[in-house]
């Protein structure tokens, strides 16, 4: 890690090192990945306050969906 580095910068140099050595497994993984999908990656890229709209918004969601059927 270089000094100064946040830890995603560093995942993200690591990704792209990554690519530089391995360009056909790193294309599987992405063709893999499209097909099951990543929560992870999803988590990672909306943040805490994202996660935490998207559930109150499907809590809502299911509340008004109860309350209509």
């Amino acid at each position: 890690m270089k000094h100064g580095e946040s830890p995603k910068e560093t995942r993200e140099r690591m990704r792209f090192e990554e690519i530089k050595k391995n360009p056909t497994g790193t294309l599987n993984d992405g063709f893999n990945r499209t097909e099951n999908g990543s929560l992870g990656n999803l988590g990672e890229g909306i943040g805490w306050k994202g996660i935490g709209i998207l559930i109150l918004v499907l809590f809502i969601g299911f509340v008004i969906y109860q309350l209509l059927f």
